[in-house]
């Protein structure tokens, strides 16, 4: 009888809730383990994430309440969202969500203009930068040093450098811009001269950022292979475009993904440079709606179609990003 029980608790065991999670764990492959083991990580960044962002999209539901005691006012549904992009909300903000008419007045076109240009002068120039550092020279690493300067500097203090650098009456290079035609005498104060110079201000911080990565990139390239492309003849052109390009392909690629974002959320340089009143990007507009119109439901639609673009943006780039992976 004893014998009878003592195996019922062993077969218990062996069937037990515990035991069947214990063998479902011991069948799933690595890549499923290590899934497993980042799966609280992941909810909690998940939370973390969306939840703000879920609260954003509450905000946007409801009216503006500029004068009640209460922050938000009835319930409107998405029609926070048909007034910004109809236009019908421009006439109450401190720059329109888009005007076609004024493209340097408008936030979505202002960052969208923003976002392309210096995405592509940064890769444009971290590319010659990585391609450079990766060579064998001498005082390399103080070239790399150099490089990586600006970068360091803080957002406040690089705004103020070319904001006095671009200043009437203090700054050099206005009569010399003026000079040759290319700005006004208050550059600052222009729309579209704001726009260069905030360009060229982020291009001389984050290019050394997009160099470093494609710099990681490019050392990760077989050298045998260039070795191969000399024995078959192939030029240095060749060689860039059949192996140098395809295999740091994917390091650009995530360089650039971090810069779209960054450069679509652009507000610190405008600020300090030339004010969200001369360039407005949609994160300007964000704080200038919230914080001096008190306009709450305007507002949260807003910071809800930036993060709804940056999010389209870099679904595109994680799916190109898979197809050179794929590729490769």
């Amino acid at each position: 009888m004893a014998t009878s029980t003592e195996g019922d608790i062993r077969e218990s065991d062996r069937s037990g809730p515990y035991v069947a999670v214990v063998r479902w764990m011991e069948n799933l492959s690595d890549t499923q383990f290590a899934y497993l083991l980042l799966t609280p990580v992941l909810l909690l960044l998940g939370i973390i994430a969306f939840w703000p962002l879920l609260s954003t999209f509450r905000m946007s539901l409801f009216a503006d309440s500029i004068t009640g005691s209460e922050p938000l006012g009835e319930f409107v549904g998405l029609q926070n969202y048909v007034a910004l992009l109809t236009g019908q909300r421009d006439v109450v903000l401190v720059r329109p969500f888009f005007d076609p008419s004024a493209p340097f007045r408008s936030a979505l076109t202002v960052t969208l203009i923003f976002t392309v240009a210096s995405v592509f002068f940064e890769t444009l120039i971290g590319f010659g930068q990585a391609l450079v550092l990766d060579q064998d020279f001498r005082f390399r690493r103080w070239v790399r040093v150099a490089i990586i300067i600006p970068w360091a500097v803080p957002i406040v203090i690089q705004g103020m450098i070319f904001f006095l650098l671009f200043q009437p009456g203090i700054g050099f290079l206005v009569d010399w811009m003026q000079a040759l035609g290319v700005f006004t005498a208050t550059p600052l104060a222009n729309p579209v001269d704001s726009m260069i110079i905030i360009i060229v201000a982020d291009v001389w911080k984050t290019s050394a950022f997009m160099a470093l990565i494609i710099l990681a990139g490019l050392q990760s390239v077989d050298r045998s292979l260039y070795d191969v492309g000399k024995v078959a003849g192939a030029t240095r052109w060749q060689q860039f475009r059949m192996i140098t390009l395809p295999l740091v392909l994917p390091s650009v690629l995530v360089a650039m993904l971090f810069r779209t974002i960054g450069a679509m959320r652009v507000y610190g340089i405008i600020e300090t440079v030339a004010g969200c009143s001369t360039v407005p990007s949609l994160s300007c507009l964000v704080v200038s709606t919230f914080r001096d119109s008190r306009m709450y439901g305007t507002s949260a639609a807003v910071a809800f179609i930036t993060a709804a673009l940056i999010g389209i943006v870099v679904s595109v780039y994680i799916v190109k990003y898979a197809d050179t992976e794929g590729g490769a």
